[in-house]
Parts: structure tokens; sequence; C-alpha cells
């Protein structure tokens, strides 16, 4: 059975031979989780001329206390497509990984890469499997962003997917914004966003966004100065995914603070 997988869905294949090691096949205690599990919050992302661009603070908070100030939440997903996550962060972190083999999968046995819409709809089928998980308060809620290698015009291959708890998937448009800080997040963009924004704009805008979403919200950190923490950010163009290095993060997090010591309110 495991050199004859049968499926090109490395989760439907999981759920075969060993369905307990999916997240939202495990048994649970009855009663609500949500207030002992630290929770990953603000994840941006905006739609740039070169592609996407996705951003996430880097705090994760357990009730009303700090649990983390340095967690990771955006990632590659694969090659041309980025994942960021908010809600409970240890399940998050499984599936998004989960979602990388996933995609992984499905191109070894395939030989062909997915298509954008398609990586979407297996991210919304392994959401909906959290389902129960997410009714005792350990809910996941990604963000999916990337390049469309089958756009007809480059400048407008950049796509957007939000999800809600039950694995419905929305294509947004121009930017989203999830978590805890998101109703201040999305408020930022709204004012401030452009269709054909270049790359380092976008970079720009997506950091100023989490600056506005942690002077409002407890649970999103702000560009941390003192520790040397920064959001992580990450694009996804034609080239491929690629991570912002910790000192251009630095530069761009830094002339955030330094606008907003002359002018508050950005």
């Amino acid at each position: 059975m495991f050199t004859n997988a049968g499926t090109s869905s490395f989760t439907q294949f999981l759920s075969k031979v060993a369905p307990e090691l999916l997240p939202g096949r495990r048994p649970l205690p009855p009663g609500l989780a949500a207030d002992i599990a630290p929770h990953a919050t603000t994840i941006v992302a905006i739609v740039s001329e070169a592609g996407v661009v996705m951003a996430g603070d880097r705090r994760a908070t357990m009730g009303n206390l700090i649990a983390s100030r340095d967690i990771e939440k955006v990632h590659p997903a694969d090659a041309y497509s980025l994942i960021g996550i908010a809600g409970t962060a240890g399940i998050g972190m499984e599936l998004m990984r989960l979602f990388q083999v996933e995609l992984e999968h499905y191109e070894k046995i395939e030989g062909a890469v997915l298509s954008l819409d398609g990586k979407a709809n297996r991210l919304a089928s392994m959401i909906r499997g959290n389902l129960g998980a997410a009714m005792q308060g350990l809910a996941v809620i990604p963000l999916f962003a990337g390049f469309d290698l089958a756009a007809t015009d480059p400048a407008r291959a950049g796509r957007i997917f939000s999800f809600d708890v039950t694995g419905g998937p929305y294509e947004e448009t121009g930017y989203d914004a999830i978590g805890s800080g998101s109703l201040f997040a999305r408020a930022a963009l709204k004012k401030r966003f452009r269709p054909g924004l270049s790359t380092p704009d976008a970079v720009r805008l997506a950091v100023e966004a989490l600056y506005d979403a942690a002077d409002d919200d407890t649970a999103t950190g702000g560009p941390d100065l003192s520790r040397k923490i920064y959001p992580v950010v990450m694009t996804a163009t034609a080239e491929g995914t690629h991570r912002l290095t910790e000192s251009e993060t630095a530069a761009v997090a830094e002339a955030v603070v330094a606008g907003r010591m002359e002018n508050p309110g950005g």
C-alpha cells in the first residue's frame, strides 16, 4: 500500500493508512480548549504588479499572556504559492506542513504542478477536516496566495484566497487580512492599496498594515526594535517564492516606525 498510493492526494492516502495522524481525526476531551492553546494572530496579503506579498506578525498569545514573541506564521506552500496561518498555532503549523506535503505529493504522482485553484480547493478540504476541533475552540484559518502560472497577463497573476472555518474558499480582490488584528489591518489596506503596486511598495504597505493592527489589537505584535524581531515578509512571483532577509525586513520596519514617530496616525 505504501508503494502504491493510488491517489494524488496525500491527505486521502493518509486517511486510509494512518487516519489518526490527520489533525481533525484525533479524539478530543469534551469542553473548550481555546484558552490553553497558543494562538497565532495577524496575516496580510497584497497583490502587486509582479505577484503577491504576504506578511505576518510574530506574536502568539494564550489568553491574556504572550506565548511567543517570534513565531513564524508565513511559509511557502510550494515553489509559487504562500500560506499564512491564524488561529490555534500548533494545529495551524501542522496543517501548513501537511499542505506542503500534499502539493509535493501531487506533483510527484501526476508529474505536473497543481493549478492555483486546485491548491486552494485542496486546502479548503483540509480545513473542513478540522471542523470538529474548530467547534471546540481549536480553529485554524489560513490565508493562501500565489502566482498563477496559467494567467495570460503576468501583471494580474497574483491571486489571494481566504477561507472560513468550514473550509469555504473565497477569492479576494487586491488584498486581504486574517486574524485578531485583521479588522484594523484591512482598514489600513483599504485606504492605501491601489492596483499595480510595485513589490517594494506592497512590502511597505504590508508592514504598515501590521503596524496599524498592532496599534489597536493587543494580540498582534508590532516591530520589536529592541529585540530585533520583525514581521516575516514573503513574495511569490514568476521567479518563485522569496523571503525577505532579516536586514531587508528590518530596514522596512524601522522606516515605518520612524515615519510614525513623526506622524503617529500614519
